[in-house]
């Protein structure tokens, strides 16, 4: 006898919620979806507004300046990334860290519209954030001091960070999230659960740290668990009604009961069993030893907001690299944003055309034609505004708004990296389908051509970093350094 969820691999995992574009009305459907994780873990770089391109390249400019050398809401499971090596630049191309995991899953987000994932086991240390190009990361974990496991996090559309509240303090097993809507707030919490072979005192102190932080959340709010829990709640409509709908899979095991006497005290119910679905699409993971499939992840809400579910199912095709499939939910949420009260800032103005004199031109004489139409009088403060003003608005009608480059190395080779992706996830979800000798090896095959292509792509980009910082020392360009 074996503990099937004790032997589950330890790989991220990601759970999240969506909102679908391009839906009009009054109401909009916010989804939250499935989960991924990793095989391999990086150290995180704690940072609110730049994306890793930005950071990574910042790193190498100032170590080379230092050192004077030349050069629609759903839950899923995501990959974590690991450490880099020599900023990537190595003669060694197995001594470079390969694509950047959170390009990956923000790119596989925005294919499958999720507008929040939930994450687990991302294995980063303490908390922080990270900004990709569509989504921001945030995270929490184990201290730099300890070992490094578990680990809990969402992954937010940048379209949102208006509507949420920051993430509250947490733990590397619980970390909430406050979504701000026109029906009231939601407090998504993002829970990874001990394993059924966990110690009874570990399993007690993970609930009692879940049951205080929902009794702090009023009853008149909405409320989503999102989650590994590492569960078998089983078919028992009978016994649990308020908890288990009818469509239910698999038994019930320990963990699944104290699951469902937990939702049972807190009036809870579990939407993947609500939904009659395929039952391919009921299960998240299969066990690597005796190939049965089981849901251990699932997207639990307050009874009363169960109408507002509209689906919850699994999905094979999200492809992060990882053991569990994403778990799909579909809400009806109209978002909200929060009202600030700090003012919008100005649009930087692009001077790099000021170089060309039919601009400059163009704008003395638009600039003096709105200076001679200006009204006399006022006092000094007021005329000062107005000149001001026409500067630069005339400036920007001139020169234009200046356009934000950064150079990322995942995008600055997407036209090869792309394919590569696509075609590992078309072999993955294969695999998935018609499981056999011949399938893995094209699986593995496609995920080592990705590896092999992200390590030439990632020395080709640093060596060409390199290049243009040494030409800007040698003539002198301070900007370009």
């Amino acid at each position: 006898m074996f503990n099937e969820e004790a032997d589950k691999s330890k790989e991220g995992k990601a759970k999240g919620v969506q909102d679908p574009r391009g839906v009009r009305g009054a109401e909009r459907d916010v989804r939250v979806q499935g989960r991924s994780r990793s095989r391999e873990t990086k150290k995180a770089v704690q940072n609110t507004g730049e994306t890793t391109g930005d950071l990574e390249e910042g790193r190498l400019r100032k170590a080379l300046r230092e050192s004077n050398t030349d050069v629609r809401i759903t839950e899923g499971k995501t990959t974590t990334v690991r450490e880099h090596k020599a900023y990537g630049l190595s003669d060694d191309l197995q001594a470079i860290s390969d694509a950047r995991k959170t390009s990956v899953i923000n790119d596989e987000l925005v294919r499958l519209q999720v507008d929040i994932a939930v994450l687990q086991e991302t294995r980063l240390v303490d908390s922080g954030t990270l900004r990709e190009n569509n989504f921001t990361f945030f995270w929490q974990g184990k201290s730099a001091e300890e070992t490094r496991e578990y680990g809990v996090g969402f992954a937010v559309r940048n379209s949102l960070l208006g509507m949420i509240e920051p993430c509250q303090q947490g733990t590397e097993r619980l970390l909430s999230l406050r979504l701000h809507t026109t029906t009231g707030p939601v407090n998504l919490i993002s829970v990874y659960a001990p394993t059924l072979s966990a110690t009874r005192d570990t399993k007690d102190e993970f609930y009692s740290q879940l049951d205080a932080l929902i009794d702090r959340i009023p009853k008149e709010e909405h409320l989503i668990l999102l989650g590994d829990f590492n569960a078998r709640v089983g078919t028992d409509h009978d016994s649990w009604p308020s908890c288990l709908g009818k469509f239910g899979v698999g038994k019930m095991n320990e963990n699944g009961q104290r699951l469902l006497e937990f939702c049972s005290y807190h009036d809870l119910s579990i939407t993947n069993s609500f939904f009659q679905t395929k039952p391919q699409h009921k299960v998240s993971w299969r066990h690597p030893r005796s190939k049965h499939w089981h849901q251990l992840d699932l997207i639990i809400t307050r009874r009363s907001a169960l109408k507002c579910v509209l689906l919850t199912r699994s999905f094979h095709s999200a492809d992060c690299n990882t053991d569990h499939l994403l778990v799909y939910s579909k809400m009806r949420l109209l978002s909200k944003k929060i009202h600030r009260s700090r003012p919008q800032g100005k649009y930087r103005i692009d001077v790099s055309k000021t170089a060309h004199p039919d601009k400059v031109a163009e704008f003395t004489q638009s600039l003096s034609e709105v200076l001679d139409s200006d009204p006399p009088g006022g006092s000094a403060t007021e005329r000062w505004d107005r000149i001001r003003e026409s500067v630069h608005s005339t400036a920007m009608m001139v020169f234009g708004k200046k356009q934000t480059n950064n150079n990322d190395r995942f995008e600055a080779n997407s036209s090869i990296l792309t394919p590569a992706v696509e075609e590992r996830r078309r072999a993955h979800l294969e695999y998935k389908r018609s499981p056999s000798q011949r399938t893995l090896q094209v699986y593995i095959s496609a995920k080592s051509k990705v590896q092999r292509l992200a390590r030439q792509c990632a020395n080709e980009y640093w060596l060409q970093l390199c290049q243009s910082i040494q030409l800007a020392a040698d003539t002198g360009n301070i900007r370009g350094m």
